[in-house]
C-alpha cells in the first residue's frame, strides 16, 4: 500500500508541475481574453519618438497633406470616354475563297468599334465647368463624369485647344459643386512641395506627393509654354487632374510624363496654371483659340566667336537669323542679325521666352522688343499677327 501510495504522491506531483508550467505558458495570452492583467504596451515602455520635436514637425505636415486630400478630392473627377472608330478588315478577309468558305459577305469593309478612355479633371465652379487636357476628349463620342459623391453625368465639350492641350467641360443641372482654388505658378520654387490627384490606370481618387523639379522645362509643346516639372507619381489617367501645392492650391493641369516603360519615372510635367486660365476664359467665352506670328527665325546654333565677331561678346540675347520679308517682325524694323535683349521687360535669356510670349498674347496684341545693332540699343513694337495656315 505504501509503495502505490509513494507512486501515486509523484504523480500527483508531476501533474501539478504540468499545470504550473502550463500557467506560466499560457498567460502572455491570457491578456487578450481579459485572463490577465499583463500589458504588452506597458512592458514595451514609453516610444520615445513620440515627444520628438522633429516627429511632431513631420506630423505638422502629415496633417497638412490630410487635410488637402479632404479639401480637394471631392473637387476631381473622373472623365470616361467613348469613341467609335472604323476597324479595317484584314487584307485576308477579301480572298474570293476565304469568304466563299466562310460565308463572310462583306469582307474587306471596315466595322464599327467601341474605344474608351480615361482621364481627369477638375470642377473650377458650382454650376459644373470643369477643366481637363484637350487629348483626353478629343475626336470622342461621349464624355461621363463621375463624381466623387458616385454620381454620373454626361458632359459636353465647352471648348478646346489643341496646342495648349486645355480643355473646357460643362455638366448641366449641378449646383453647389465643390470647386478647386486657383493658385500662382509664377511664385512656384524648385524644392516645394507638388501634390498630384487623379485617377491613373482606372484607379480611383490617387494622391502622390513629390517636389517641383524644374519651373521652366521647354518641353518642344506647340504653345511654346514652359511646363513644370515634378517627379509626384503621374501616370496614365492623371492626365488632366490638377497639380497643387501645400496650400492645396491648383498650380498646374497634369499633363504628360518622360517613360521608356508607360509607366511613371519621375519625370512628369504640368501646364502652369496662370497660362491655363487665359486659354479657360477664352474658351469659356466662345473664342476660337489662334497662335500668334512675328515672323522671325532664331539662329540657335550661334558660337561665343560668332557674337563677339558681331560685337556681342559676353552678353545674353536671342540673335535673329531671318526675317520674313512683309512679317510683323519686319513691318516694326527687326532685321537679320538684330540682338534680342529684352522681351516685354524681361530678359531674352532663352528662346522659349519669346515664343511664350508670342502665343500667350496671342494675335492683335503688341510685344515690346529691345533689340542690339551693331552694337548700338534700339527698340520696336510688334503687333502680333496671326499664323499662316501654313505653320
Amino acid at each position: 500500500m505504501r509503495k502505490r501510495y509513494k507512486i501515486s504522491l509523484i504523480n500527483l506531483g508531476n501533474i501539478a508541475l504540468f499545470v504550473f508550467l502550463l500557467g506560466i505558458a499560457i498567460s502572455p495570452f491570457a491578456g487578450t481574453c481579459g485572463g490577465s492583467s499583463l500589458n504588452i504596451a506597458s512592458a514595451q515602455g514609453e516610444n520615445p519618438l513620440a515627444k520628438s520635436k522633429s516627429v511632431e514637425g513631420a506630423t505638422v505636415v502629415q496633417s497638412a497633406l490630410r487635410e488637402i486630400y479632404k479639401e480637394v478630392n471631392p473637387a476631381v473627377v473622373r472623365i470616361e470616354t467613348e469613341q467609335t472608330i472604323d476597324m479595317p478588315q484584314h487584307p485576308f478577309f477579301n480572298d474570293p475563297m476565304f469568304r466563299r468558305f466562310f460565308g463572310v459577305p462583306n469582307g474587306g469593309q471596315q466595322q464599327k468599334q467601341k474605344r474608351t478612355g480615361l482621364g481627369s479633371g477638375f470642377i473650377i465652379s458650382p454650376d459644373g465647368y470643369i477643366v481637363t487636357n484637350h487629348h483626353v476628349v478629343q475626336k470622342v463620342d461621349k464624355i461621363t463624369i463621375k463624381l466623387g459623391s458616385g454620381k454620373d453625368y454626361t458632359a459636353k465639350l465647352i471648348g478646346s485647344d489643341s496646342s495648349s492641350d486645355i480643355a473646357l467641360l460643362k455638366i448641366d443641372g449641378v449646383k453647389g459643386l465643390r470647386t478647386v482654388h486657383l493658385g500662382d505658378s509664377d511664385q512656384i520654387e524648385v524644392g516645394d512641395f507638388a501634390i498630384a490627384i487623379g485617377n491613373p490606370f482606372g484607379l480611383y481618387s490617387t494622391f502622390t506627393l513629390g517636389v517641383v523639379s524644374s519651373r521652366g522645362q521647354d518641353v518642344n509643346t506647340a504653345d511654346g509654354v514652359p511646363r513644370i516639372q515634378t517627379d509626384a507619381a503621374i501616370n496614365p489617367g492623371n492626365s488632366g487632374g490638377p497639380l497643387l501645392n501645400i496650400r492645396g492650391e491648383v498650380i498646374g493641369i497634369n499633363q504628360m510624363i518622360y517613360s521608356q516603360s508607360g509607366g511613371s519615372v519621375g519625370i512628369g510635367f504640368a501646364i502652369p496654371i496662370n497660362y491655363a486660365v487665359e486659354v479657360i476664359e477664352k474658351l469659356k467665352s466662345g473664342k476660337t483659340i489662334k497662335p500668334g506670328y512675328i515672323g522671325v527665325s532664331i539662329a540657335a546654333e550661334a558660337t561665343p566667336e560668332q557674337l563677339a565677331e558681331l560685337g556681342y561678346k559676353g552678353k545674353t540675347g536671342l540673335l535673329v537669323g531671318q526675317v520674313m520679308i512683309g512679317s510683323p517682325a519686319w513691318k516694326a524694323g527687326i532685321r537679320p542679325y538684330d540682338f534680342i535683349t529684352e522681351i516685354d521687360g524681361k530678359a531674352a535669356d532663352k528662346f522659349s521666352v519669346l515664343k511664350t510670349a508670342v502665343l500667350r498674347k496671342g494675335p492683335g496684341n503688341t510685344l515690346s522688343v529691345k533689340y542690339l545693332r551693331e552694337g548700338k540699343p534700339g527698340s520696336a513694337s510688334i503687333k502680333i499677327g496671326e499664323a499662316p495656315s501654313d505653320g
